[in-house]
């Protein structure tokens, strides 16, 4: 028995918590450690999207506060 196959995975579609590779890989999101985490899954994807929507919003801005070449007198 491989890691993987003692992880924990929450299927996208059926919203059930699974053990090792059970559903096709585009259907699981994980691994987790524990049924436990796995079952928060929807819970964690929301706030992992939130932070990287956040990340690249900052990440975007950044340097706005300069001026643009378009800007600049000529």
């Amino acid at each position: 028995m491989s890691d993987s196959d003692e992880k924990y995975w929450y299927n996208l579609t059926t919203g059930q918590v699974e053990r090792g590779y059970v559903s096709p890989a585009v259907d699981r999101a994980g691994p987790f450690d524990s049924a436990e985490e796995a079952a928060r899954a929807p819970e964690l994807l929301k706030e992992r999207a939130r932070a990287w929507a956040e990340d690249e919003a900052r990440d975007d801005a950044w340097g706005s506060g300069s001026t643009n070449e378009s800007d600049a007198p000529r």
